[in-house]
């Protein structure tokens, strides 16, 4: 039985300012309370919150103070994100430093928050890495989630556990809640989202078993959430099926039909290139109440 502990830190983020000294201090004390930890998650953009202006290079000094904290615990950490900036471009990065404090994997997150996360370009490349005995990890980024093929793709490659730091301080932290339970049970897969609090969101970090079943779900405030996980179970899903049932991956390797829409220039993106430019609502656009686009925990006749 492989079994794995993972610890996420839910902080408080500031923007504009350097928080990996509190980072450090987390950490510390995590380790002082749970010392059978093997891996700490952060979420994404703690170090520097969402400001641009702290865009750093990698490697580079942040993350050459990342790597001291994991060879110092002798933990596989991922420390969240930061913006990393490569010539005229931005990227949203997580690293992946194992306990000897080596860089193992570097993941740009896919799928920016635009066009609010504007500036910020798209990775292209997916991020798998192998924690040896244990089983191969896959790692997304917020949004990323929003976007199954990304998750699927991490799946496919033979990640069991999808870590996934965010950022989210708006109204549908709730739906991101279901599509972390969706995404994991589609893919049987653990999925450990781990949010900030203060300026890094509203908290409400997440872990959830292969099952789709949530392990435990966070408050609003800072918190320190470590668990067992066993690997295996998720493998063993994968073979015998979601509670004996839906084998989905092998379904999804045997399929017979072909998704066009993935294909450049296909006309079933006809449709979707007729919603319009990527680009902020204008004041009055948006749905308001009495519509079928009720906000968060409202309903009317009309829907």
């Amino acid at each position: 039985m492989n079994q794995f502990a993972i610890a996420g830190i839910q902080m408080p983020v500031h923007y504009g300012h350097d928080n990996i000294p509190a980072m450090a201090d987390q950490l510390h004390v995590l380790m002082l309370r749970f010392p059978w930890v093997e891996m700490v998650v952060f979420s994404e953009l703690a170090a520097f919150g969402p400001s641009l202006a702290h865009a750093q290079t990698l490697p580079g000094p942040a993350e050459v103070r990342f790597q001291e904290m994991a060879r110092r615990h002798r933990i596989w950490l991922i420390p969240g994100s930061i913006f990393e900036r490569v010539g005229d471009r931005i990227y949203n990065t997580s690293s992946v430093i194992d306990p000897e404090g080596r860089v193992v994997k570097r993941y740009r997150k896919m799928f920016p928050f635009r066009p609010y996360e504007a500036g910020v370009s798209s990775g292209t490349e997916f991020c798998v890495f192998d924690v040896p005995d244990v089983g191969r990890f896959g790692l997304s980024i917020c949004y990323d989630m929003w976007f199954p093929e990304t998750t699927r793709t991490l799946a496919s490659m033979g990640a069991v556990v999808l870590l996934h730091p965010s950022l989210t301080n708006t109204v549908d932290r709730d739906v991101e809640l279901s599509i972390a339970r969706a995404t994991a049970a589609i893919n049987q897969c653990y999925v450990i989202d781990v949010n900030g609090v203060g300026s890094g969101g509203y908290g409400r970090s997440i872990v959830v078993r292969p099952t789709g079943t949530v392990v435990y779900e966070a408050g609003n405030g800072a918190e320190m959430f470590p668990f067992h996980f066993n690997v295996e179970a998720a493998t063993h899903g994968r073979s015998e099926g979601l509670f004996g049932l839906g084998q989905q991956l092998k379904s999804f390797r045997d399929r017979a039909v072909d998704f066009s829409v993935y294909r450049p220039n296909h006309a079933s993106t006809e449709y979707l290139d007729s919603l319009g430019p990527l680009a902020v609502p204008r004041r009055g656009t948006i749905p308001g109440p009495g519509s079928l686009h009720e906000g968060p925990g409202r309903s009317t006749e009309e829907a």
